[in-house]
This record gives C-alpha cells, structure tokens and sequence, in this order.
C-alpha cells in the first residue's frame, strides 16, 4: 500500500527499510569534525554495534560511497551525486542562484537558500562575500540549527501550529553566545513575530559578530521553496540598515523568485 505524501513512516512499520536507514546514518555521521574515523568511531557515533557499522561501512566502500586507508574509513566523492541529484531535480536552482548573486551584487553581503531539514537548516545555494563571517566555512550542503538562524525562524514560522509545537518540545536549546534564546516559551513567541511580520532577524546568536535577516521564498503557485536570506557582520551592518536598506532588497528578490519560478 502507498503512503500519502503527508504520511510519513514510522520505524516499526512495515515498510520501513532499517538497513537504508541504518546505512544512511553511517553516511551522516561524516562531518566537519569528522571527516576521518576508525570502525568503532563510526560504531560510537551512530550507536551501533562494531559488526553492524562494519557491514555497512563495506558495503558503501564497495559501492563507492567510502574510501578506506588503513583503519580509517572517509566520504569518496561519489557522495556528491547524492547532492547533485537533489540540486539538478529542482530546476529553479540556476533562478536562485543568480537572485542570490544579485542581492550580494547590490548589498556586497553574503546570501544563502536554505530549506527546512529536521531540526536544522541545510544550504542548498550560496553567493558569498569575500568577507568572512563566521569561524566556521559556509557551504552549499552546510547544516545549523534552525531555531537560531534567521532562515531557520522564517521558515519554522511557516509550519502549523501542530508542527511548530512538535519541534520546540524535542528540539534542545544550546548556548552559543549570551545573546542565544534558550527559552522555550520565549523561541516560540519569536518565531510567532515573525509569522506575523513576514521576515526573521538572528542577531548574534550562533555566532558573535553574525547578524542576519531572512524571508521566506515561494514558487508561482504558492509553493514554499525555502528561505534565502542576507548575512553581515554586526560591527558593520547596524540593525536600522538592515530594516532599511537590507529588508527592502530581499522582500523584492523574494517576489522576483515567485514570479519566475512556476
């Protein structure tokens, strides 16, 4: 039986594929911090145990997936058809990304699609400044906490009530700077503003010195395609410029992108 696309499957179902899952996992749990690991590093980070990782760590290096040196397993560049399948489906990306390179023409500021994924916010496309932000390398495929990114609140303000709910009681609240809402009731009464006014500002809370100012972006037919967003730096960039000058210029990229991707 098919499932709607509004139904989502739950582990125990029977159709629930656990070793595509599993596999996936291990696939995952490569990143920034961990770009190389033994077998019982992988084992740890995904919770499973030495012989199960280890059956799944073959079989992605047979595929292609992994490279193995020695005792230690890192991502092949074959992972990257994985992205590129996402990227080419969706033909509005080359719209996008000269949008993205406008607004950096016109602001001299970095700007950054990215959609709702989990708990997260994952960059699907990128115009960077040649100013550097933040300590860490912001990329296409970048994964950071939605509840503290501006994209992150525009598009949580978009979901129903029910949904918005769901992720605040499971999402956990890290402090990144003192600025950072840790507050649940409080996140909630933000994302709530920005429901209303129709465009989200993170100022400094994942990163100090990062300030940053998102709406939501939709296709012709009302569909939500994500979030795009423009990132300064706060001792350059003072909040009135922002509502200003920077506001202005990403509400009109906004209805430029629904007016031409159908």
């Amino acid at each position: 039986m098919m499932t709607t696309e509004e139904e989502v499957l739950s582990p125990d179902d029977r159709d629930f594929v656990t070793a595509l899952a599993s596999g996936l996992e291990v696939v995952l749990a490569f990143d920034e911090a961990h770009p190389r690991m033994t077998l019982s590093e992988v084992a740890a980070r995904t919770d499973m145990n030495r012989a199960r990782a280890r059956r799944f760590l073959l079989t992605l290096h047979a595929l292609g997936y992994v490279r193995k040196q020695g005792r230690y397993f890192e991502l092949a560049p074959r992972v990257l058809q994985l992205g590129y399948a996402f990227l080419s489906a969706n033909n509005y990306r080359s719209v996008i990304q000269q949008v993205l390179e406008d607004i950096t023409a016109e602001s001299g500021e970095s700007s950054s699609l990215g959609v709702l994924d989990g708990d997260a916010v994952t960059y699907v496309a990128r115009s960077s400044a040649p100013h550097r932000l933040m300590a860490i390398t912001l990329s296409v495929g970048t994964r950071l906490p939605a509840a503290h990114t501006s994209m992150g609140r525009a598009l949580l303000a978009q979901l129903p009530d029910a949904e918005l709910d769901a992720f605040l009681e499971r999402v956990t609240l890290e402090r990144y700077t003192d600025k950072t809402v840790t507050d649940k009731a409080l996140l909630k009464k933000c994302i709530l503003k920005v429901r209303q006014q129709g465009y989200a500002i993170a100022d400094q809370e994942l990163d100090s010195g990062l300030r940053s100012l998102a709406v939501p972006a939709f296709d012709a037919n009302g569909k939500l395609l994500g979030a795009i967003n423009i990132s300064t730096n706060a001792a350059r960039v003072d909040l009135d410029t922002l509502m200003r000058e920077y506001l202005p210029l990403l509400q009109r990229k906004a209805r430029e992108i629904r007016e031409t991707v159908s």
